[in-house]
């Protein structure tokens, strides 16, 4: 079975990019099931790389491997999950924290597979055709590498559909986990629902950026926008904040917030919780003439595909605008943008273009990116998702 590209579409694949696109294919050889594996080769007929093939996405293959000699089995996946598991240790050192990422896709030379630890669970998800053939055998490998009390898959996104695959959740190994897993990341305790929550139930991703938050809250009056489960409020809280106003259009997502600070006996007489939608709460804020010292844009994800980019800066733009319509001389924004459309560049133009048409003067003060945990490879840029800016207004 093999993918034969069409001549001179190879350049991706010798730069070690792990996607064919199907446009970029001349003929399909064989007959292959979603998710077996194939040969990739050039238009001349030389060999290219192994991966798996997606006939019903546009990423019609996934590549596994450069390398002529490896074979794709169990054997394989023991491999890349062992070097995966390596560099988290490189990171954090043997004892991994309670919560952190453990197989970031591609960027991990696993196409499709997340896999996320919750304290004593794994929270796994299956996004691509070759991930979900190979489940079986993945989800033994996570069991003789890292011990756990269960493995729970949450392959629940949208992404699968593109791959001609249905949506599912459930038990795949072990203890189902509890409805409300309480997990410690740094100094604090986050009860977090795994099976029901954004992703796999918590924004690893923002770990190291929560203590610039904290940072930056002392004596502040805060606006945490789409705060979710409230991890950036309990943050500023922690850094002395004056006060926190917290919004959220999840009413489940505001209640755990407010447990996130009752575990931690945070003062939650300096928290305020509101469900509404963030567009128009900030439009009502500045109608009030409200203010505040530092405000925080953590949205989701804007643009899922080339046809929503315009419509997503003009959104990112909107919210960045009207952010700095309520921030006092002095204040700071921290704003991001986990759109991996959204380029770095593109992302730096719209807040400048939403501090310039709120007629603010502002300087940046610090990039910021997703956590260690979720490392990029060069080859595969793509991997680079999350950006964040510190902004700070001019006295």
């Amino acid at each position: 079975m093999f993918l034969h590209l069409k001549p001179n579409r190879e350049r991706s694949l010798l730069r070690r990019h792990p996607w064919v696109f199907s446009g970029a294919v001349q003929k399909v050889g064989g007959e292959a099931d979603p998710g077996q594996t194939v040969e990739i080769l050039s238009g001349s007929g030389k060999w290219l790389a192994r991966g798996a093939i997606s006939p019903s996405s546009q990423i019609i293959g996934r590549i596994w491997t450069f390398t002529q000699e490896e074979v794709i089995d169990e054997a394989f996946f023991m491999r890349r999950l062992q070097k995966s598991l390596s560099l988290r240790k490189m990171i954090y050192g043997d004892d991994l924290p309670d919560a952190c990422r453990l197989v970031y896709a591609e960027s991990d030379g696993l196409p499709g597979l997340i896999v996320d630890k919750y304290g004593d669970f794994l929270v796994c998800q299956f996004l691509s055709a070759g991930a979900e053939y190979w489940k079986k055998s993945i989800v033994q490998v996570l069991n003789t590498l890292i011990p756990c009390l269960g493995i729970y898959e949450r392959s629940d996104a949208d992404v699968r559909t593109k791959e001609g695959m249905e949506q599912l959740t459930g038990v795949l190994s072990g203890k189902e986990p509890p409805d409300h897993l309480s997990v410690k990341i740094d100094n604090l305790f986050y009860p977090m629902d795994v099976k029901k929550g954004h992703k796999t139930g918590f924004y690893l991703d923002q770990t190291v950026n929560r203590s610039v938050v904290t940072s930056l809250s002392k004596d502040a009056d805060v606006l945490n926008c789409f705060c979710y489960t409230g991890s950036f409020t309990a943050a500023a809280l922690l850094g002395g904040a004056a006060s926190v106003c917290s919004v959220d259009t999840s009413a489940e997502a505001l209640q755990l917030a407010r447990q996130t600070l009752s575990v931690n006996d945070l003062d939650a007489s300096r928290a305020t919780f509101i469900e509404d939608d963030v567009f128009h709460r900030l439009r009502t804020f500045r109608d009030e003439g409200r203010s505040f010292d530092l405000a925080i844009l953590d949205p989701p994800k804007f643009a899922e595909s080339q046809s929503q980019l315009e419509r997503a800066s003009r959104g990112y733009k909107d919210i960045n605008l009207l952010a700095f319509k309520l921030l006092r001389s002095g204040g700071v924004l921290i704003t991001f943008s986990c759109s991996g459309l959204v380029t770095r560049e593109l992302f730096s133009k719209i807040v400048a273009d939403a501090a310039l048409d709120a007629g603010r003067e502002a300087r940046i003060l610090q990039w910021l990116t997703q956590a260690p945990d979720h490392p990029v490879m060069l080859s595969f840029p793509e991997g680079m998702y999350l950006k964040g800016l510190v902004v700070k207004i001019s006295d």
